[in-house]
């Protein structure tokens, strides 16, 4: 029976996110309440706005992929270990022996930390449960006890919802989504980054007042700061920055431009396909916990409707690979991450209110985190990839995305005591950024009290 269940589960988990969530939305949806043609339409209004973003995501990583490596040898970077990025993590994070349990798992802290107050996120997402799988399934492939696994998803899982307790004040605060919250993904665990680069700017005379956005620039040089001709003028650079000709460089603006009008376009048809769910169970868990408050967990996909988030993540194509260059030691080729840098940088950009100044210097020390950590972890990647049968004769794999989060790196580093004074140094920074952030979000919190007081 378990094996029954096991299987389906994998079953329904290897047709990706845009089968597999619409299934999951419209059968919550209708045991909910919701009625069951509406229920229909939302999971599949859900599965085109992901079969949307996959279509722009492919794109982007057939366009920007080339591109960045062209720029790569032109300018003769010798890193020998290539990204695999979130579109090949994820399919082996799915793989391992762990994952059919993973989803279970997760779903039970989050109910557990919901009855005991713990939390106030409500994680729809089960596609993304995938970043806690992956903590488990590294842990529990490099250490070999399922045990060990089990903990590390049951880890990731709780400090995640606390991250959608911590950043659902900024997501009412600058995206305007009242009650949703992105609780796991690279933007919510790196967030809290931003939150000291956004206090020690604070601190600085003159430099504190400096405030840049597509908005402001709009406003001084009208129709050239728009997102469309933003996306225009990067893509064009990138193109040329990797030695393109005019014929070649030119087009890769004009599908940048695309991706800034086409983006916010898709994210609004996976807002529409959730809204009834989301409605639904705010009001029963209003009913059943009084006047308690609860966020909705989505992913991290719905913040690329800001066009300050993609005009950042564009930005973040070369800044990227120059950060690779400066990392101490690193060996890894930013390549598969590349196109959907805006995942790592989103909360960053809210976090500093639109203003890609801000956003420039605490973009680059997540990057530079992020690029140091999956140096780290590159044999336990790999052998991951060796387990799964998914290394297709690679020596060596690497990820940013998952590969390079200090909650994996950190809680894997307690068992296997490879690098512990690097595990200490990254735990310690991690905790201030924490610390930080709820300093952050509480202020949030009190800001938004009392805009609703007046």
């Amino acid at each position: 029976m378990l094996q029954a269940i096991s299987d389906g589960i994998q079953y329904i988990i290897d047709m990706g996110a845009s089968v597999m969530l619409p299934i999951v939305i419209a059968i919550i949806s209708i045991c909910v309440g919701v009625k069951v043609g509406k229920a229909i339409r939302s999971g599949l209004m859900v599965g085109v706005g992901f079969v949307g973003l996959d279509l722009i995501v492919n794109m982007m990583n057939s366009q920007l992929g080339p591109a960045a490596q062209a720029m790569s040898e032109r300018f003769g970077l010798s890193l020998s270990v290539v990204d695999i990025g979130w579109p090949g993590a994820s399919p082996m994070t799915w793989a391992s022996n762990i994952a059919t349990v993973a989803i279970p798992v997760a779903i039970l802290v989050n109910i557990v930390m919901l009855l005991l107050k713990l939390t106030k996120t409500v994680n729809i997402d089960i596609w993304n449960i995938w970043h806690m799988t992956f903590t488990g399934a590294i842990a529990y492939t490099v250490t070999g006890s399922f045990w060990i696994g089990i903990l590390g998803i049951v880890v990731h899982a709780a400090i995640s919802y606390k991250l959608g307790d911590l950043w659902a004040p900024l997501m009412e605060d600058y995206f305007e989504l009242d009650g949703l919250t992105v609780p796991h993904g690279t933007a919510a665990y790196m967030g809290p980054v931003a939150c000291v680069i956004d206090a020690v700017i604070d601190k600085i005379p003159g430099v504190r007042k400096i405030d840049i956005s597509a908005d402001s620039l709009q406003e001084k040089v009208g129709v050239l700061a728009e997102p469309i001709v933003i996306g225009g003028i990067l893509g064009t650079v990138v193109g040329f920055l990797a030695g393109y000709g005019p014929q070649e460089a030119l087009p890769l603006g004009v599908k940048m431009s695309a991706v800034m009008v086409l983006m916010p376009k898709i994210v609004k048809c996976i807002m529409d396909g959730l809204l009834p769910l989301s409605e639904r169970a705010k009001e029963l868990l209003t009913n059943k916990f009084g006047s308690s408050e609860f966020y909705i967990g989505l992913d991290p996909a719905i913040l690329l409707g800001d066009s300050q988030v993609v005009t950042a993540g564009l930005i973040f194509i070369p800044l990227t690979l120059l950060i690779a260059v400066i990392v101490p030691g690193n060996r890894i080729l930013p390549f598969g991450d590349l196109a959907t840098i805006s995942f790592f940088i989103a909360i960053a950009v809210a976090v500093h209110k639109g203003n890609l100044f801000r956003t420039l210097f605490s973009g680059s020390a997540i990057m530079f985190m992020t690029i140091w950590i999956a140096n780290q972890t590159i044999p336990w990647l790999t052998a991951l990839g060796q387990a799964t049968g998914s290394t297709d004769g690679t020596s060596a794999m690497a990820a940013l995305d998952q590969g390079g989060c200090p909650i994996t790196y950190v809680f894997t580093q307690l068992f296997t005591r490879e690098n512990l004074a690097g595990a200490a140094v990254i735990a310690a920074i991690y905790i201030v950024c924490i610390l930080f952030a709820l300093r952050c979000s509480k202020k949030r919190a009190a800001a938004l009290a009392a805009e609703e007081d007046e």
